[in-house]
């Protein structure tokens, strides 16, 4: 048989920018040995099944591979995909109102909207299925920057120190002094599985609060070769992960933040994710992660 998928850029408003995605319509039938392979044969960071929800009150259920493996629950998977399939199952409701997808995954059902935007990209946010959570100990500074190949004095900043966060995926968070340490940070062969691959999956997100755009607040890149993926242009589990980290450090007071971080710019793949935080007596009671998301291929996979 023959199963339709769809390319698409998420966390940008224009195509060949933000996070590649491939997505797969009809993944029902499909074993997780077919699913890996496809996922590397796409060789994104990221591909898609869309399968029939369990419980049929869910608009679907999804599987989420890596060139190397599945994952529990990823961002900008969750933003491309709800807004596919707002686009596809209800393009006419669409135009009139936001959508509301829900979207089974392993960590539970992610709650999304998807919102169409006169002469614009259509924008999909989710909300967190679960908060952040401190996920282990982070290694010393000084092993984080013999892994990227950077200097102590290029670890931290305002007293932000390497942590480690999950909301579903575990990240290891390395807060770095501006952009000219983040542009130079490389994996360093052997050294990097060394000091990150016992934490999580071994996946690094680097930030600096230096930004290369005006109205951004964070800049940032994310590395995981042990899932196949050198670097990622767009990290929105991390990102969910990152709600914790930026609690710890920077005490938000009370009230709705907007954080704007920009991500993929050194592989030429620019891409702006906004953090939406809900601060309530000192703790973060909600967040939800969003951003534009532009089809740029469609075809049909041999079966």
């Amino acid at each position: 048989m023959t199963r339709r998928y769809f390319i698409l850029d998420v966390f940008t408003e224009t195509p060949f920018a933000g996070n590649p995605l491939a997505v797969v319509l009809d993944g029902d039938g499909l074993d997780d040995d077919r699913m890996q392979a496809i996922a590397r044969e796409f060789n994104l960071s990221e591909t898609v099944f869309v399968r029939e929800p369990r419980d049929p009150v869910n608009t679907a259920a999804i599987r989420i591979f890596t060139p190397a493996s599945e994952l529990p629950f990823a961002g900008h998977p969750t933003v491309g995909t709800a807004a596919l399939l707002a686009q596809t199952r209800a393009p006419d409701l669409l135009g009139a109102r936001d959508i509301a997808v829900v979207l089974e995954q392993g960590v539970g059902p992610v709650h999304c909207t998807v919102r169409a935007r006169k002469g614009r990209a259509l924008r999909a946010s989710f909300e967190l299925p679960r908060l952040p959570e401190a996920a282990g100990k982070a290694p010393a500074a000084e092993d984080v920057a013999a892994a990227l190949g950077l200097s102590v004095a290029d670890i931290g900043f305002d007293g932000h120190v390497p942590s480690v966060y999950s909301a579903g995926s575990p990240f290891i968070f390395a807060p770095l002094s501006g952009l000219e340490a983040i542009g130079k940070a490389r994996p360093q062969p052997g050294v990097f599985e060394r000091v990150f691959g016992g934490i999580g999956r071994g996946a690094v997100w680097l930030y600096t609060r230096d930004t290369m755009l005006e109205g951004s607040h964070v800049h940032a890149r994310m590395f995981a070769p042990r899932l196949g993926i050198s670097e990622d242009p767009a990290t929105g589990s991390a990102l969910a992960a990152f709600a914790g980290a930026a609690m710890r450090f920077e005490k938000p007071e009370d009230g709705d933040h907007l954080l704007i971080v920009e991500q993929g710019f050194e592989m030429g793949r620019p891409s702006l994710m906004m953090l939406e935080v809900i601060v309530r007596n000192g703790g973060l009671v909600a967040a939800s992660i969003g951003g534009g998301v532009v089809t740029v291929m469609q075809g049909t996979l041999a079966e």
